[in-house]
């Protein structure tokens, strides 16, 4: 069993950098526990999300950050719907995830990884190209094989195209991940 100790750990400016980056206030989660039972990855996160707005508010931020919940979180917003506070609990997940990005933090490396990835192909075209992530993605990880048998289901079907198809506006796209990886909400 790991223990914290409250008192010495308390991260008073942690708790305060995601109220303000997520625009949630944490001390509104009373731990009823309706986050936890609608999250449909529980069954895969070393910390549920309760805890981990519990350890939110006792500002453990490492112990948060440090986390491989915050990196599974589908953004489903199932927490949120059933929060009784109406706490964007997925928003603070999404903010934490942002925070652990940024300070180095990467307890899942190819959920990481694949974030990257895509963050690149939305940089680079100002929206995903499907294609390009999955090389990039695969060019990183090596996982040459997964999901080698859905190419030939997917290509006549036009859903991955060969050449990246940009969008108008893609220099307001890079400016916002400028703005991103500066780290906040400039």
């Amino acid at each position: 069993m790991h223990i914290i100790n409250l008192s010495n750990d308390f991260d008073a400016d942690f708790v305060a950098r995601v109220e303000q980056e997520s625009e949630q206030k944490v001390s509104l989660c009373y731990q009823c526990g309706n986050c936890t039972a609608g999250c449909p990855y529980t069954f895969a996160y070393d910390i549920p999300v309760s805890q981990i707005m519990r350890l939110l508010q006792d500002g453990q931020k490492k112990a948060v950050l440090s986390s491989k919940s915050i990196w599974l979180c589908a953004t489903c917003e199932s927490c949120t719907t059933r929060c009784p506070n109406n706490i964007d609990v997925a928003r603070i997940m999404d903010v934490l995830r942002h925070m652990a990005r940024r300070e180095g933090y990467a307890t899942v490396p190819q959920v990481k990884t694949f974030w990257d990835a895509f963050l690149e192909s939305v940089r680079a075209h100002g929206r995903v190209f499907e294609l390009g992530l999955m090389v990039s993605y695969i060019a990183k990880t090596g996982r040459f094989w997964t999901d080698m048998d859905l190419g030939p289901k997917i290509m006549p079907k036009g859903k991955l195209t060969f050449k990246a198809h940009d969008i108008a506006g893609k220099d307001h796209v890079a400016r916002i991940c400028e703005r991103f990886e500066k780290g906040g909400n400039q």
